[in-house]
């Protein structure tokens, strides 16, 4: 029986429950399980389905959201974090490409300095989790279908990018 999103919600919310951020790893091993799954790549995207965002479940005990994401080909996203949020992103179409970045200068200091500490791309089936704070950006050189889940809505709290024109890190909400 194929794995489906009724059994990956199930297991993301039954990890959360058990460990917290340290079960990212055993979740994204459960999502690279659902986009193997073609009807749920099918059900869930179409060539007609619209740029942008739609939430597939969420769940009110851990907070935690399942994202349908259709990337516009040709951009590629700044640096920044999901501040108090983690986030794990798998690629169902197309590619994702991701940079890690580390800054490299103190907390303390006013702008911050960040360099590239790994580079690569997810290819449908892909998934890599990403900790509370960890500094990373996408790029979608094509039309991308993605799953993204987080630890929380991240409209709602602070998120920060990083403006290499200032060296700064801003908070965005």
């Amino acid at each position: 029986m194929p794995y489906t999103l009724a059994n990956f919600c199930s297991e993301l919310s039954a990890t959360l429950k058990a460990k917290g951020q340290n079960g990212l790893p055993d979740i994204a091993r459960k999502l690279t399980e659902l986009l193997n799954n073609p009807d749920f790549v099918a059900e869930t995207f179409s060539e007609d389905t619209p740029i942008g965002r739609r939430e597939l479940w969420h769940d009110p005990q851990t907070d935690a959201y399942v994202l349908a994401h259709v990337q516009e080909g040709g951009k590629t996203g700044k640096p920044h974090s999901h501040g108090a949020s983690w986030a794990i992103y798998g690629t169902a179409r197309g590619v994702t490409e991701m940079i890690e970045w580390r800054r490299v200068n103190p907390a303390t200091d006013a702008g911050a300095v960040l360099e590239k500490s790994r580079q690569y791309a997810l290819g449908p089936g892909q998934t890599r989790g990403y900790a509370s704070g960890a500094i990373h950006s996408t790029a979608h050189p094509q039309k991308a279908w993605v799953i993204r889940v987080t630890g929380t809505d991240l409209d709602t709290i602070p998120r920060y990018r990083f403006d290499a024109k200032t060296d700064k890190i801003l908070e965005h909400v």
